[in-house]
Protein backbone atom coordinates (compact mmCIF):
# COMPACT_ATOMS: atom_id res chain seq x y z
CA UNK A 1 0.00 0.00 0.00
CA UNK A 2 1.27 3.45 -0.88
CA UNK A 3 1.86 5.63 2.18
CA UNK A 4 1.97 9.01 0.46
CA UNK A 5 -0.75 11.27 1.77
CA UNK A 6 -3.06 14.00 0.54
CA UNK A 7 -2.18 16.13 3.57
CA UNK A 8 0.94 16.08 5.74
CA UNK A 9 0.34 14.41 9.13
CA UNK A 10 -3.06 13.02 8.09
CA UNK A 11 -3.83 9.37 7.42
CA UNK A 12 -5.59 9.70 4.05
CA UNK A 13 -3.47 7.81 1.49
CA UNK A 14 -2.82 9.36 -1.90
CA UNK A 15 -2.77 6.80 -4.68
CA UNK A 16 -2.78 9.24 -7.55
CA UNK A 17 -0.39 11.04 -9.82
CA UNK A 18 -1.28 14.62 -8.90
CA UNK A 19 1.33 16.63 -10.83
CA UNK A 20 3.82 16.11 -13.63
CA UNK A 21 6.88 18.10 -14.62
CA UNK A 22 10.46 18.13 -15.81
CA UNK A 23 13.56 18.71 -13.69
CA UNK A 24 14.92 22.19 -14.38
CA UNK A 25 18.65 22.66 -13.75
CA UNK A 26 21.16 20.56 -11.84
CA UNK A 27 21.06 22.15 -8.37
CA UNK A 28 19.94 20.07 -5.37
CA UNK A 29 19.24 22.18 -2.27
CA UNK A 30 17.80 21.91 1.25
CA UNK A 31 14.46 23.65 1.81
CA UNK A 32 13.14 24.43 5.30
CA UNK A 33 9.42 23.65 5.41
CA UNK A 34 9.21 24.36 9.13
CA UNK A 35 8.91 22.25 12.27
CA UNK A 36 12.36 20.74 11.66
CA UNK A 37 11.40 19.25 8.29
CA UNK A 38 14.12 20.13 5.78
CA UNK A 39 13.88 18.00 2.63
CA UNK A 40 16.16 18.30 -0.38
CA UNK A 41 14.66 19.77 -3.52
CA UNK A 42 15.26 20.25 -7.22
CA UNK A 43 13.53 22.85 -9.33
CA UNK A 44 10.69 21.43 -11.41
CA UNK A 45 8.94 22.96 -14.41
CA UNK A 46 5.37 21.73 -13.92
CA UNK A 47 3.01 20.99 -16.80
CA UNK A 48 -0.74 21.63 -16.65
CA UNK A 49 -2.43 18.25 -16.08
CA UNK A 50 -5.26 16.39 -14.36
CA UNK A 51 -4.82 13.95 -11.43
CA UNK A 52 -5.23 10.24 -12.23
CA UNK A 53 -5.35 7.02 -10.21
CA UNK A 54 -2.11 5.01 -10.17
CA UNK A 55 -3.59 1.51 -9.94
CA UNK A 56 -4.85 1.27 -13.56
CA UNK A 57 -1.29 1.97 -14.80
CA UNK A 58 0.68 -0.38 -12.52
CA UNK A 59 0.98 -3.21 -15.06
CA UNK A 60 2.13 -0.82 -17.82
CA UNK A 61 4.78 1.15 -15.91
CA UNK A 62 8.38 -0.06 -16.29
CA UNK A 63 9.65 1.59 -13.10
CA UNK A 64 7.27 -0.49 -10.95
CA UNK A 65 9.14 -3.78 -11.02
CA UNK A 66 7.23 -5.47 -8.16
CA UNK A 67 3.59 -5.12 -9.16
CA UNK A 68 2.35 -6.46 -5.78
CA UNK A 69 4.44 -4.01 -3.74
CA UNK A 70 3.98 -1.11 -6.17
CA UNK A 71 3.86 1.59 -3.49
CA UNK A 72 7.38 0.84 -2.27
CA UNK A 73 9.00 2.78 -5.12
CA UNK A 74 7.26 5.99 -4.02
CA UNK A 75 8.51 5.90 -0.41
CA UNK A 76 11.86 7.53 -1.09
CA UNK A 77 11.02 10.77 -2.87
CA UNK A 78 12.01 11.70 -6.40
CA UNK A 79 13.43 9.15 -8.81
CA UNK A 80 14.13 9.04 -12.53
CA UNK A 81 11.74 7.22 -14.87
CA UNK A 82 12.01 6.23 -18.52
CA UNK A 83 10.77 8.45 -21.32
CA UNK A 84 8.23 5.72 -22.14
CA UNK A 85 6.75 5.82 -18.61
CA UNK A 86 6.81 9.63 -18.58
CA UNK A 87 4.90 9.85 -21.86
CA UNK A 88 2.35 7.25 -20.72
CA UNK A 89 1.67 9.11 -17.46
CA UNK A 90 1.56 12.48 -19.28
CA UNK A 91 -0.92 11.11 -21.82
CA UNK A 92 -3.20 9.71 -19.10
CA UNK A 93 -2.97 13.00 -17.16
CA UNK A 94 -3.81 14.94 -20.34
CA UNK A 95 -0.62 16.95 -19.92
CA UNK A 96 0.27 19.12 -22.89
CA UNK A 97 3.93 18.28 -23.44
CA UNK A 98 4.15 20.76 -26.30
CA UNK A 99 3.56 23.66 -23.86
CA UNK A 100 6.47 22.67 -21.64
Amino acid sequence: MDTRKFEFEKNIPCQEFTAIGLVSGEEVYAYDMGYGFIPYRRNIRYIDSHPIKIKPLIEKLEFITDKKQWGYKFRFGAFEISETDFKLIAKEMRADLLKQ
